[in-house]
């Protein structure tokens, strides 16, 4: 039997629907769309699509530019894209569930599981202080880099690959400031956290995702690494606007395929719309399934831990690994995420049961200040659509 959003992707697909604007016009999420192309004319933005979830369906959706422009394949509501940093909501509920069957507890210090940290410098005392909690709510210390030294020239490889690699960095690096004491975000804790897991359960992180969380919502068409071939032909290429050394800007194409190695369990996340669809459906409360974790422990997620600065046009907090956007009498969670040419968006409404995802295959280095601007303008009317 095919998951309602499975079903809902291929009626999409048998209708033959075109690149545009889709579905029941809900409040805001026209305003949404123009958001979207704005910044992909301001960016050179090859690809990008908009998705509204509401009680479980995918109500109004958009998809605007190509997959591969070099091959022209326009870009459709099947399209597979990367998610980066969304990926951490993946790592944060897999240490939830280890924690409700009693395996650990968020207070654990994460020298207990990693005891290879105790090399890091800490000069606000022992690293044995350090909590999972501080970790997923981004509050540890850490830095946020996974590959500090990296120089950005051809031979260097994306992300580092073996788990080795970063424990001999662990001598070299340091906790930036008190632990628990404020909010910087930080890429390496939760590959920290996915040896966690991996340590409990004797699984490698991504089998750990693909029995516990992908399988029981039915999310079949996502997964970390190299694409199955069977899902080759909806991979999204992914684009970065650069400027050569006499400052003339022009488009690379990265290709579909990159190797995030170590990196996957904060960054690795592929999957198209309708998964992610699946993913907010379950987070939001339309479909609850306590096989993968229960209400009362993903409402503990979304209580604020410390606060994160403004994003969205207004403040925001991190919980346990969620951020948090508090608008009046409405309260949204989520995530955004950014790596290899893709930048994404991913909030929801808790209690109206809605949520908005939004993926661009562009990064626009050329002008990383005036794109940070477009993205959130994306991001503020992501929030208007579910906060009008």
């Amino acid at each position: 039997m095919r998951h309602p959003f499975q079903v809902c992707l291929l009626l999409i697909c048998a209708l033959g629907w075109s690149s545009g604007l889709h579905g029941q016009q809900a409040p805001g999420f026209r305003a949404l769309d123009d958001a979207l192309v704005a910044m992909m004319r301001e960016d050179s933005v090859v690809g990008g699509a908009a998705v509204l979830v509401r009680d479980g369906r995918m109500v109004a959706h958009a998809e605007h530019g190509w997959s591969d422009r070099g091959t022209g394949v326009r870009l459709g509501p099947e399209a597979i894209f990367h998610w980066g940093s969304i990926t951490k909501t993946l790592t944060a509920v897999a240490i939830m569930q280890l924690r409700d069957r009693g395996k650990l507890t968020l207070d654990d210090p994460i020298t207990r599981w990693v005891p290879e940290l105790r090399q890091v410098h800490n000069p606000y005392g022992s690293m044995d202080a350090i909590t999972l909690r501080m970790l997923l709510s981004h509050s540890s210390g850490f830095q946020n880099p996974t590959w500090p030294y990296r120089q950005y020239v051809a031979w260097e490889p994306f992300e580092p690959t073996r788990w080795e690699q970063l424990v001999s960095m662990m001598p070299y690096q340091q906790i930036l400031f008190p632990p628990g004491s404020r909010f910087s975000y930080s890429n390496p804790a939760f590959i920290y956290l996915a040896r966690v897991i991996e340590s409990i359960t004797g699984d490698p992180y991504q089998s750990y995702i693909y029995k516990n969380i992908w399988l029981p919502l039915g999310m079949r068409r996502s997964y970390f690494g190299a694409t199955p071939y069977n899902l080759a032909p909806f991979r999204s290429n992914n684009y970065t606007l650069v400027r050569d050394s006499v400052g003339t800007a022009r488009m690379e194409d990265n290709g579909r395929e990159f190797d995030p190695g170590i990196t996957i369990p904060n960054g690795g996340w592929n999957a198209p719309m309708s998964d992610l669809a699946i993913w907010l459906s379950f987070l939001s409360g339309s479909s609850s399934n306590d096989t993968v974790l229960s209400r009362r422990s993903l409402e503990e997620m979304w209580v604020p831990q410390v606060s994160a600065g403004e994003a969205g046009g207004g403040p925001q907090s991190m919980g346990l690994s969620f951020f948090l956007l508090d608008r009046g009498e409405t309260k949204l969670v989520g995530h955004t995420g950014e790596q290899a040419g893709f930048r994404s968006l991913a909030f929801f409404d808790p209690v109206r049961h809605a949520g908005v995802i939004v993926c661009v295959n562009t990064t626009n280095e050329a002008q990383p200040d005036s794109s940070g601007r477009a993205f959130d303008r994306v991001l503020t009317a992501a929030v208007r659509v579910l906060a009008p």
